[in-house]
């Protein structure tokens, strides 16, 4: 069943509702008073409430969280401990939604953590965050409240920590971030965290907002959180909205709304779409017509496409999509780990056979991209390459059209027109990987 299903749900959204109402961060007194104690009650049995919620990780890949959750903890128990790692290093350009998260309800999200942490035998809790965002010195000051307060954290056996890994796209990775958390490089590992993560301890590595999610699971249950959203994919998820829309920011949907919602929830477009990139820089370009679909993993998988990290950019028809394409493909081949060759060597490749086509109309190009681009695939230490593969392999097929126009010399009116997606400055080689 792709539809949401919301009997019983009462359309209020459940993260950033409170910040809705008041536009600032929920402090402690203000989240008890929202959503009530600390319920650690619930921890012994709070793996199979997850199970039964049904809850899926937001990061990216939307895997069930109750199964991550059973994993790391037998494995734990086999290897003597485990760890935590609370994911808040966004590391996706066009997405919002964790920072304002960890801005707007910090607690409810060290909740999740700290709950998550004492149901699988954790006694450690690392939150990420990217250096320079101010987000760990917004963090720390969440957690001195806490600590004031006995709430969690040494009150119930825990140590909570923030780190500040490099600014790399792929730092944000989850055996990068477990790697780094454990005194090493910021950098993709080829042995799961789940096995070997901080200290070569299993470790469980969640999204900011999967573990927000878990904080309110573990106080109102799993039918609760299954009233909204779909049966495949229960609950609500944030979504960060941008491009040709009215009104550019981060919403909260039940899961399964289609993409016309989300839209019009945003103001609607500023001028007729070509296309929108769903799910980030590793998500793919998809059809204005996709957005009479339910934005459900299941729903979106014959387009191609995923809700993924939450990202929706709307695409005007006067923009061209293949400049768009080559800027962000530049970006994320500048972001490799120099690691592997499929990184290393196979995306700039790709970047540049993209710049070709776009800019030099090089036939060889397009073939010689298309070769490369099934040279990659799935080759690399970790998912970075495929995501850029998926990003350019989406761009030729729903921008055809604008290939044409490119290779024949008939002119794009978007050639020139002002950059729609955010390409960050990377960070220089000089500030490492630690």
């Amino acid at each position: 069943m792709s539809t949401p299903q919301l009997v019983g749900y009462d359309g209020q959204p459940r993260l950033i509702g409170a910040w809705l109402a008041t536009n600032r961060t929920a402090m402690l007194a203000e989240h008890a008073a929202i959503n009530g104690p600390l319920p650690l009650g619930a921890v012994s049995r709070l793996m199979d409430m997850v199970v039964a919620a049904g809850l899926r990780g937001r990061g990216g890949a939307w895997f069930p969280t109750g199964r991550k959750l059973g994993t790391v903890a037998r494995n734990g128990q086999t290897a003597g401990g485990c760890h935590v790692v609370v994911n808040g290093a966004e590391s996706e350009p066009a997405a919002g939604k964790d920072k304002l998260l960890l801005r707007a309800a910090p607690h409810l999200v060290l909740d999740g953590a700290e709950l998550a942490a004492l149901a699988i035998g954790a006694k450690r809790v690392t939150v990420c965050v990217h250096r320079g965002t101010g987000l760990a010195q917004h963090v720390a000051g969440a957690l001195a409240e806490r600590a004031a307060a006995g709430w969690g954290g040494k009150a119930v056996g825990l140590t909570v920590e923030v780190m500040e890994p490099p600014r790399w796209y792929v730092s944000s990775e989850s055996t990068a971030l477990a790697n780094f958390v454990g005194g090493g490089e910021g950098k993709p590992r080829d042995v799961s965290a789940y096995r070997e993560g901080v200290g070569g301890k299993p470790t469980l590595v969640s999204n900011t907002e999967t573990l927000a999610h878990l904080g309110l699971i573990a106080r109102h249950g799993p039918d609760w959180f299954r009233m909204a959203g779909t049966a495949e994919a229960p609950g609500t998820a944030l979504f960060t909205v941008s491009g040709a829309v009215r009104a550019r920011g981060v919403y909260e949907f039940p899961v399964g709304v289609t993409g016309n919602e989300i839209i019009r929830a945003a103001g609607g477009p500023t001028e007729p779409l070509q296309a929108l990139l769903l799910g980030g820089y590793g998500g793919a370009w998809v059809p204005p017509g996709v957005l009479a679909t339910p934005f459900t993993p299941e729903a979106l998988r014959p387009h191609g496409a995923s809700p993924g990290a939450g990202v929706v950019v709307a695409l005007p028809l006067g923009a061209c999509g293949l400049v768009e394409t080559v800027r962000v493909a530049a970006w994320l081949a500048s972001q490799n780990a120099r690691q592997c060759g499929p990184c290393f060597n196979g995306l700039p490749a790709i970047a540049d056979d993209l710049a070709r086509l776009t800019w030099r109309r090089d036939r060889v190009a397009l073939d010689r991209l298309r070769f490369r681009m099934r040279m990659v695939d799935k080759r690399g230490a970790c998912g970075h390459p495929d995501g850029v593969v998926k990003l350019a392999d989406s761009a030729l097929r729903v921008f055809g059209a604008c290939v044409d126009k490119h290779l024949s010399g008939q002119g794009c009116p978007g050639l020139y027109r002002p950059p729609m997606l955010p390409v960050p400055a990377p960070p220089s080689r000089s500030e490492g990987w630690k």
